[in-house]
């Protein structure tokens, strides 16, 4: 089994920063990647960003390139969702996920084996 917590969110005004972490705890030894999901009230939860956690190569969906970074610590276990240039659009509860079957840098939920509880990012306009 393997435990994600994230922590990081909060309240920001419109241009500003935050930045999440995700620590796993666990199986860690086995996994392939780890991704960033979000939901807004009334839709689905969508793909943000994923890093190999080998070779640290990344992919973002075109809405947040250029403004959100992903990055990890292998010795802490922990992935991170450095958030610049904030929009209200970006208002949500992010997730972090762990890839341990190897589909490397999904963006589909079923790529995913556990799941954080998630973590409140709200932008104020």
């Amino acid at each position: 089994q393997v435990q994600l917590v994230e922590s990081g969110g909060g309240l920001v005004q419109a241009g500003g920063s935050l930045r999440l972490s995700c620590t796993a705890s666990g199986r860690t030894y086995s996994r392939y990647a780890m991704g960033w999901f979000r939901q807004a009230p009334g839709k689905e939860r969508e793909f943000v960003a994923t890093i190999k956690w080998r070779g640290g190569s990344t992919y973002y969906v075109d809405s947040v390139k250029g403004r959100f970074t992903i990055s990890r610590d292998n010795a802490k276990n922990t992935v991170y969702l450095q958030m610049n240039s904030l929009k209200p659009e970006d208002t949500a509860l992010y997730y972090c996920a762990a890839d341990h079957r190897g589909y490397g840098l999904g963006t589909d939920l079923y790529e995913y084996d556990y799941w954080g509880q998630g973590t409140q990012v709200t932008v104020s306009s």
